[in-house]
């Protein structure tokens, strides 16, 4: 309703300029005033055309507001200032169209928008960074869906990469296990617990002797090329952590639609085919001299600072030296460790021909092996329908409530939905891969495919770690110096970190010691069904609250707490408006569709002025803001604004109802419209939070 009412004033003012000052302003600056009182939008517009006009900003003002003329569900525009304009609504319209729940016909993009993530390497159970990724995500999917986008959600599986591999070196090398062992394993319950455990022993290994690190390469090259033991090893755990990772994530509500495989844009040749445009298009170029000699490069995209994964690529490097003095198997030992990473870690040579060397970016190996970023570029040319190749499609995963998840095949199945060639791109990938992820843009850009590169949005983030406090109750020993510390960082080669279920698991248990004692009236069955709620609500709240671009340091506490912004807090808002309408003795849903309407916009606005009223008013307006907030969330590609939005209706509602007592109203038609205000609040809060992923439990 906010946004809607707030084009209006937008195009009104628009027409207005250019029937008047024949002006045609691409964008008209709207704020909101410092106080409801002062109206509910603010234009600086006068300030802006003095200098074109050659009038007095205040003059101005006085032109726009003497001559626009009536704008439906606006009171009036005044003058404030030097020149400001003040927009005030007409209130008691804006009231009973809010109850109505009036659906505005708003402009819908064509195309399908393809958001990928959580893309977890199959080689462990997944942790809690992995949560941020996949819970921002899934949000940002609910948050196109409400506004009425189509959208296909895709998880990477990285099944052939460093990480997969180092698990088998583990079950292969350390434990000797057959693959029949090994199958037997995969149908533990928690078969990434193993492997989780398995994988920080394998990073030890290497420590001991830098010449293990030979098994590992040896492993990645069995894998990639196919159709021996050790691949199939490598498909068994992959498939079977995969299909863990899947429940995991469906303990929160996530779903996929489409699981692409590395393996099969290897086995289905989508390298070669975008190998080949590449090469037409002069974006990749053959060097042959210095350091990079024998590889095929592109033009390196600009990106500020280095990344994590090059101090973890160089800290591999510097390990995986050996002392046989061999400088060629040395070299050949870098390479790969290069290629898996993305970052060019061996110490410069002679300049190139062409493209400056430290402007250059490997994409193809001089022994033939592709790195990351060539085949993210063939999986994206995939994406947007460029490549004129696809996948085939299996079917994988059924989650309870039917819908189903597919994965990449060689072969498939005839009957499958229609994935890829999508108008817009979403990749939710940690901020450690900017460099990754612009080259592909610039990849994109190179082949003179500019509109699709302009619709690919890198949505990066930063990581997730623990309070002290946190990382001390989840059994970690922290030195005086880690204790001090702001926050703990996890690493998952070394095994300090935290398991997503584990996680999921003490946050269900802390609510529920929370619900046995609240409600022991209530079945044993509802009351876990509750903590469930309230878990979930706390940890994806908590994981969307802050702006992705802030390190988040993970703490049970005030991640469950009942006070300040939370998602219990949020939860709780909706459980109290919900008790005012149970204690009346009336439906809140069947009062939002009937009961309130009978409350006439005159009536509305009458309870809606003076001191009193500007209170009310004020929340009011938040729940009329939901639409916008969306739309802002989507424009900047941050959740965070969604969350602040369900906290402030919350807040504002708090006040409302310790301010305000409803039942006990004498005036029957101020009750009614007391009433109203909790319906149409409690409404808005349940859709803002189911946005979000939150559900409301019946009590808390």
């Amino acid at each position: 309703m906010y946004r809607h009412l707030e084009r209006r004033l937008t195009e009104r003012v628009r027409d207005f300029l250019r029937r008047t000052y024949n002006l045609d302003l691409p964008k008209i600056v709207i704020e909101q005033p410092p106080k409801v009182e002062f109206g509910e939008y603010a234009l600086p517009l006068a300030f802006e055309l003095a200098k074109k006009l050659r009038k007095a900003p205040r003059k101005i003002a006085e032109e726009i507001v003497n001559g626009i003329g009536a704008i439906e569900g606006f009171e009036k525009l005044e003058v404030a200032g030097a020149g400001y304009i003040n927009a005030r609504l007409n209130r008691g319209e804006v009231a009973a169209a809010l109850v109505a729940d009036q659906k505005l016909k708003a402009e819908i993009p064509p195309g399908k928008v393809l958001v990928e993530h959580s893309s977890i390497n199959p080689n462990k159970a997944a942790h809690i960074g992995h949560l941020r990724n996949a819970i921002l995500g899934d949000t940002f999917v609910r948050l196109l869906q409400f506004a009425g986008r189509q959208v296909d959600v895709q998880n990477y599986i990285d099944n052939t990469g460093v990480q997969v591999a180092d698990v088998i070196v583990g079950f292969l090398h350390l434990e000797k296990k057959s693959r029949a062992e090994i199958e037997q394993l995969t149908r533990q319950p928690r078969f990434d617990y193993y492997c989780w455990d398995l994988y920080a022993r394998v990073s030890q290994w290497y420590e001991q002797d830098k010449q293990n690190q030979r098994a590992r390469i040896e492993t990645l090259h069995a894998i990639e090329q196919g159709g021996n033991e050790t691949a199939a090893i490598a498909d068994l755990i992959s498939t079977a952590v995969l299909r863990r990772h899947l429940e995991t994530m469906d303990r929160l509500d996530i779903e996929y639609d489409f699981l692409p495989r590395e393996s099969e844009i290897l086995h289905l040749h989508f390298w070669d085919a975008a190998f080949q445009q590449l090469k037409e298009k002069g974006v990749l170029f053959y060097e042959s001299q210095g350091k990079n000699k024998g590889c095929w490069v592109m033009r390196r995209a600009g990106v500020a600072g280095k990344s994590e994964t090059a101090k973890s690529a160089k800290t591999d490097a510097k390990d995986a030296k050996h002392d046989s003095g061999k400088a060629s198997q040395e070299d050949d030992l870098l390479r790969e460790i290069e290629m898996r990473s993305g970052v060019d870690i061996r110490p410069s040579s002679e300049p190139a021909e062409g493209i400056a060397e430290e402007d250059q970016k490997v994409i193809v190996r001089s022994n033939g092996t592709v790195g990351y970023v060539g085949k993210d570029i063939a999986y994206h040319l995939w994406k947007f329908g460029l490549l004129g190749k696809d996948f085939g499609y299996c079917k994988f995963y059924l989650y309870p409530n039917g819908h189903q998840c597919w994965i990449s095949s060689t072969n498939g199945e005839p009957d499958h939905p229609h994935f890829g060639d999508v108008a817009e791109i979403y990749n939710v990938i940690d901020a450690r891969q900017s460099e990754a992820q612009n080259s592909v843009v610039e990849a994109l850009r190179g082949l003179g495919y500019n509109e699709q590169a302009d619709h690919y949005t890198h949505f990066s983030y930063e990581m997730v770690a623990l309070t002290p406090r946190c990382a001390a109750e989840l059994g970690y020993q922290l030195s005086e110096e880690d204790s001090a510390r702001s926050y703990i960082e996890v690493s998952g080669r070394k095994g300090f970190g935290v398991k997503a279920d584990d996680l999921i698991d003490r946050l269900i248990a802390s609510a529920k010691s929370e619900v046995d004692a609240r409600h022991p009236q209530l079945t044993d069955a509802e009351r876990a069904t509750i903590a469930i709620q309230i878990a979930i609500g706390a940890l994806r709240y908590f994981m969307l609250k802050f702006t992705k671009q802030s390190v988040i340091a993970f703490d049970f506490k005030e991640a469950l707490s009942f006070e300040g912004e939370t998602g219990p807090y949020c939860q709780y808002a909706v459980v109290r408006a919900t008790n005012i309408f149970r204690k009346g003795g009336v439906d809140p849903d069947t009062f939002s569709r009937d009961g309130a309407r009978p409350v006439s916009a005159a009536e509305f606005a009458k309870y809606l002025e003076g001191e009193s009223g500007n209170e009310i008013w004020e929340l009011w307006l938040a729940a009329a803001k939901t639409s916008y907030v969306v739309d802002q969330c989507i424009a900047t590609t941050e959740p965070a604004y969604l969350a602040k939005h369900a906290f402030q209706i919350a807040q504002l509602f708090n006040y409302f109802y310790h301010r305000h007592p409803i039942l006990t109203e004498a005036d029957e038609g101020r009750k009614r419209f007391l009433l109203a205000t909790a319906a149409v609040v409690r409404r808005e809060l349940i859709r803002a939070l189911g946005v979000m992923g939150i559900t409301v439990p019946p009590v808390m």
